[in-house]
C-alpha cells in the first residue's frame, strides 16, 4: 500500500505542475494586458501597475514569471476578478460548494438507478429485458442535456407544478452560511424553520440532478452489466454453481459484491464527467455554483477568473480521481500490486 499511495502522490504532484502550466500560459493567450488582467483592474493607476507587475515578475525571464506564478497560488492567491472585484479564491469557495452539492446528489441518483439496472441487464443477458434496457441505455446518453434540462423545466415545472423550476432555494427561508453547503447550513441552523427549509431545498436540488444523472446513469448500466457478465464467467462462481447454489443465491452472495468492486473503479471518471454537464445544467436552472459563475465570466472577459476557476475546477477533479484510486485499492488488494510493464 505504501507503493501504491507513493505512485499516486506523485502522480497528483506531476499533474498539478501540468495544470498550472497550462494556466500560466493562459496569460499569454488572453486578449488585453497581461499586467492588467492580472490586476483585475481595468482603470488601474500606473503605479499600481508596475507594483503588480513586480510582484509577478513581469519584467524577468519566463521562469521567473512561473515561479512568482506559482508562490502566488501556493499563498491561495488566485488574482482578483475584474467582474466583483473579489479575490478568485473567495469566488471559488462560494460557489464551489452549490456545484458539489449538485453533482453529488446526481452521482448518488446515478449508482442507485444505473447499477441495479446494470445488473438486471446482466441476469438477462441476450433475452428482452437486456435488450430493452440496452436500449434505454443508448437513447438516454444521445439525449443533449441542454434539451432534456429545459423539457424537465416545462414538464415538471410549467405544466405539473411539481418541482422549482430555478435557485437553491426559496428566497423566504434565510438561512445563515456556515460551511457553504446548503443542507448542512440549514441543518447548523438555529431557524425554527429549517425542515421546512430542508423540504425545499430537496425539492429545488431534485430536479436538475436528475437531469445531470441520466447520462452518468446509462453509463453505470453498462459498467455495472460487463462487470456482471465477467464475474458470472469466473471459475468461483462456477465452483459454487457446482456445489449446488441456486442461481439467486450466486447473484446475491457473490456476484453483486465483487461486481461492485470493478464500478467503483470507474466512479472518479464519471464524477468529473458529472462535473462537465453540472456546468450547462447550473446555466438553465440558475443553479448558484462554480459552473455557472465560470459561463458568466465568459461572457464578461473576466479573464482572471476563467484562469482561476478552471485551475482550482480541474484540481479538485483530480483529488477525487485519487480518493476514488484509494477506495478501489482498499476493496482490491491485486490494484496495489506494481504490474511492471504496465502503464
Amino acid at each position: 500500500m505504501l507503493i501504491f499511495t507513493l505512485r499516486r502522490l506523485s502522480l497528483f504532484v506531476f499533474t498539478l505542475l501540468l495544470l498550472t502550466l497550462l494556466s500560466f500560459s493562459l496569460s499569454f493567450l488572453f486578449p488585453g494586458d497581461q499586467v492588467t488582467n492580472i490586476s483585475g483592474q481595468l482603470n488601474a493607476s500606473p503605479e499600481h501597475l508596475e507594483m503588480v507587475a513586480a510582484q509577478y515578475g513581469k519584467h524577468e525571464s519566463i521562469f521567473i514569471q512561473y515561479w512568482r506564478y506559482l508562490t502566488h497560488l501556493f499563498q491561495g492567491d488566485f488574482g482578483i476578478s475584474m467582474a466583483s472585484q473579489l479575490p478568485i479564491s473567495e469566488e471559488v469557495l462560494n460557489h464551489l460548494p452549490a456545484t458539489i452539492e449538485l453533482s453529488s446528489v446526481a452521482l448518488l441518483i446515478a449508482m442507485l438507478v444505473g447499477i441495479p439496472i446494470g445488473f438486471i441487464a446482466a441476469i438477462h443477458h441476450r433475452k428482452v429485458t437486456d435488450n430493452i434496457i440496452l436500449s434505454f441505455a443508448m437513447i438516454g446518453y444521445s439525449i443533449p442535456i441542454f434539451w432534456l434540462g429545459l423539457l424537465a423545466i416545462l414538464i415538471f415545472s410549467i405544466q405539473l407544478g411539481w418541482l422549482p423550476s430555478a435557485g437553491q432555494i426559496s428566497l423566504v427561508y434565510e438561512i445563515e452560511q456556515r460551511t457553504g453547503f446548503q443542507f448542512f447550513d440549514i441543518l447548523l441552523s438555529d431557524s425554527p424553520y429549517k425542515w421546512q427549509a430542508f423540504q425545499n431545498a430537496s425539492a429545488h436540488i431534485l430536479l436538475p440532478a436528475c437531469v445531470v444523472a441520466l447520462a452518468p446513469a446509462t453509463i453505470f448500466i453498462r459498467l455495472a452489466r460487463t462487470a456482471m457478465l465477467n464475474v458470472l464467467e469466473t471459475h468461483y462462481i462456477k465452483a459454487a454453481m457446482a456445489k449446488g447454489l441456486n442461481y439467486r443465491q450466486i447473484i446475491f452472495r457473490h456476484g453483486i459484491r465483487n461486481s461492485l468492486v470493478g464500478v467503483i473503479r470507474d466512479v472518479g471518471l464519471q464524477f468529473a464527467n458529472l462535473v462537465t454537464l453540472a456546468m450547462v445544467t447550473e446555466v438553465i436552472f440558475s443553479w448558484p455554483g462554480i459552473g455557472s459563475w465560470l459561463i458568466e465570466s465568459i461572457y464578461q472577459r473576466d479573464y482572471t477568473a476563467i484562469q482561476g476557476g478552471l485551475l482550482a475546477l480541474s484540481s479538485f477533479i483530480f483529488i477525487v480521481h485519487i480518493l476514488t484510486d484509494f477506495i478501489y485499492a482498499s476493496l482490491n488488494p491485486l490494484a496495489r500490486e506494481v504490474h511492471h510493464g504496465s502503464r
